[in-house]
């Protein structure tokens, strides 16, 4: 069966598989650090509860089944396992059929996260991550070579995602079409990195350049995937190259480097290709079977690529199988961060010994010079981008999250870079202020040493006390 499998894709296949399994092992950890406190059973937004109003079927999940903290800590501390196993190509060393299963648990483990996380893990790359790890069930192992359907349709994912965002811009903020939203998006961003700052200063004529060059890689470059080698790889890499110019100047998550990743697959790399036995005719009959259900799968992506009203980063299915994708439709032009304050004062006044909580990503101290902490992703920063938008993002989860801070709470705490109060002595009060952010000049830099220029806007949320506060002192 040699229409059946390209022999030639061998090392982008194991390339991608371990970098793959690299992407899952960083998810899993992320969950292992930030459930207890985001939808644990005490979280912000608690799993029991969300299963106790959402069928099975909408979002299925291990956790429909049971659920408790120590179980899901078992079924994330399991998938770092098994990521760590594919990673170490434990799968290489199974039969073809074992390799699968493997491969197999932790889309599994990590599909049944997903799927209960509610606002926490409502990001398109949690999606792309499902969409890309079942696909690699069916790359195979070193027994057969990679089948050419299974490299169609990753190449097919990686058109959706860059296509997809092209489209989006094009359609959303004019900003895109004027070559002018570079101006403001180093700045705005949800969460800057250690390079923002320089990446915001280039000079106007460079960010115009880059648009130009974004739009090109995004609603052109992906056509030449289909094309003949070496154009295919040539167009993979230009995409790669481009993805990493985004993690140098931002942090988001694991979305460029999993870009990355399905780019892989597509170089023809120089390597010599083993000797491997035919695929079997159960393989080829599953993997067929399964392309063919995907495929059909894929007309809701495309639909809503070629409709007016295209949305971003939506699922169609609640298996997560396909998928539409997308980012910054539109870009804000003014940086706003909510400030979140405590204070032990018996009365709350507005010039009251007030002290700051700091996060670990997000915009806080002016002083305090952005980290980098992608490809691992810090969900309550990111939440906070939102929440500083518009309060209606904050609705379903902030009343928590100071309740939370108002105890002490240990596991939210731990979400913190660094809290003002230990957690036996927590704030009689926490609230809640707006602040507007910009990037400081360099005579500024140079003059004061801060990154950041802040201006206070508005009370966003009035002091607040615990109501069991009272009893408590």
């Amino acid at each position: 069966m040699e229409w059946f499998t390209a022999s030639g894709y061998w090392m982008g296949r194991l390339v991608f598989q371990r970098a793959l399994a690299g992407l899952y092992l960083i998810a899993f950890l992320t969950a292992v650090l930030q459930f207890r406190a985001l939808i644990g059973a005490r979280g912000m937004l608690p799993v029991p509860r969300f299963v106790e109003r959402t069928p099975f079927a909408r979002a299925p999940s291990l956790f429909q089944l049971r659920y408790s903290d120590r179980f899901f800590a078992g079924c994330a501390w399991t998938g770092c396992a098994v990521s760590a196993a594919l990673l170490a190509g434990v799968d290489s060393l199974l039969p073809l059929w074992a390799g699968m299963l493997l491969w197999l648990v932790p889309w599994t483990l990590y599909l049944s996260i997903v799927n209960v996380g509610q606002t926490w893990y409502a990001f398109g790359w949690e999606s792309l991550l499902l969409e890309v790890g079942f696909l690699a069930v069916f790359l195979g192992n070193d027994e057969v070579a990679p089948p050419v359907v299974v490299l169609f349709l990753l190449r097919w994912v990686l058109f959706r995602v860059e296509f997809g965002a092209g489209l989006i811009k094009m359609r959303g903020d004019p900003c895109w079409r004027r070559l002018t939203c570079l101006d403001h998006h180093h700045e705005t961003q949800p969460m800057p990195g250690p390079l923002s700052w320089f990446f915001h200063h280039l000079p106007k004529p460079l960010h115009r350049v880059e648009v130009a060059a974004n739009h090109v890689t995004q609603l052109v470059v992906p056509f030449l995937l289909f094309a003949p080698q070496p154009v295919a790889t040539g167009a993979a890499t230009l995409m790669i190259v481009t993805q990493l110019w985004l993690v140098l100047s931002g942090n988001f998550s694991w979305l460029n480097w999993i870009t990355i990743v399905l780019a892989l697959p597509v170089v023809a790399f120089p390597a010599a290709s083993p000797d491997t036995a035919g695929a079997p005719p159960w393989y080829v009959a599953v993997v067929l079977a399964v392309s063919a259900l995907l495929l059909a799968l894929g007309y809701h992506p495309v639909r809503n690529m070629l409709s007016r009203r295209q949305v971003m980063n939506r699922s169609f299915d609640p298996l997560h199988l396909v998928n539409t994708y997308g980012a910054f439709g539109s870009v804000s032009r003014i940086r706003y961060e909510v400030v979140i304050e405590g204070t032990v004062d018996g009365t709350p006044r507005r010039d009251g010994d007030w002290r700051e909580y700091e996060f670990r990503g997000k915009p806080g101290d002016p002083r305090r010079w952005p980290r980098q902490f992608a490809p691992y992703h810090l969900r309550l920063d990111w939440l906070m981008w939102f929440a500083a938008l518009s309060p209606s993002y904050a609705g379903p989860w902030f009343g928590a999250l100071v309740e939370r801070l108002l105890e002490g709470d240990r596991d939210t705490l731990r979400l913190l870079r660094r809290s003002p109060f230990p957690p036996d002595a927590p704030p009689r009060y926490v609230r809640a202020r707006l602040f507007r952010y910009r990037y400081t000049t360099w005579r500024e830099l140079r003059e004061t040493g801060a990154c950041w220029e802040r201006t206070y806007v508005r009370e966003y949320l009035p002091p607040t006390r615990s109501a069991g506060a009272a009893d408590r002192r």
